[in-house]
């Protein structure tokens, strides 16, 4: 059951929000096995990360990379 909620969450996610989901799995250690506990923090980090991406740009970042 835990899977089914599991992709449920992943569906909301962009590419950048799997991108860094898979660096914490990666090198996250003991706090990156988790990253749906992440979650929130994660969403601060990657949307601040396209706020400045946009701003230096004056574009708006892809679909693929901003839901």
């Amino acid at each position: 059951m835990n899977s089914n909620t599991n992709n449920a969450s992943n569906q909301n996610e962009d590419y950048l929000d799997k991108g860094l989901d898979s660096a914490e799995k990666k090198f996250g250690g003991s706090m990156g096995q988790d990253t749906q506990k992440n979650r929130g923090i994660n969403e601060k980090i990657t949307d601040g990360a396209r706020g400045m991406l946009e701003k230096v740009t004056g574009k708006k970042a892809p679909e693929k990379f901003s839901n």
